[in-house]
């Protein structure tokens, strides 16, 4: 299993993925069979090619990503608490997030799962 600094430093690439627009680097910290379920309870994305297109689409609002606090971590996951940073339809928006990252033995992701909804978006 990997340890807290790992995981860590796969969560602090993943934000860098969204500074840089860079959604193959964000599908390069995935395990080849792995989902993302963004936002809780949407249908599953699964595998390389979906989870590419799925980061493609978000980055189009230019978005960014604001960590707020620290990371928790836990067996095999990690949660962490962000702002998601973004323009829709020219309205700035800020999304309260919780993820959660489920890693395998070789510390990639093999489930992301993004908890938020309407109810957690503000303007700024």
């Amino acid at each position: 299993m990997i340890d807290h600094a790992a995981k860590v430093r796969v969560i602090d690439a993943y934000v860098d993925g969204f500074a840089r627009a860079d959604p193959e680097a964000i599908v390069a910290l995935f395990a080849s069979d792995a989902t993302v379920e963004d936002p809780i309870a949407s249908p599953l994305k699964n595998g390389s090619a979906e989870i590419l297109e799925f980061y493609k689409f978000s980055m189009q609002t230019g978005a960014k990503l604001v960590l707020d606090g620290p990371v928790r971590t836990g067996g095999a996951y990690a949660a962490f608490a962000f702002q998601v940073r973004l323009n829709l339809g020219g309205d700035n928006k800020v999304i309260h997030v919780i993820d959660t990252f489920k890693f395998n033995e070789a510390g990639k992701i093999i489930e992301m799962r993004a908890f938020w909804s309407p109810d957690n978006m503000t303007g700024f």
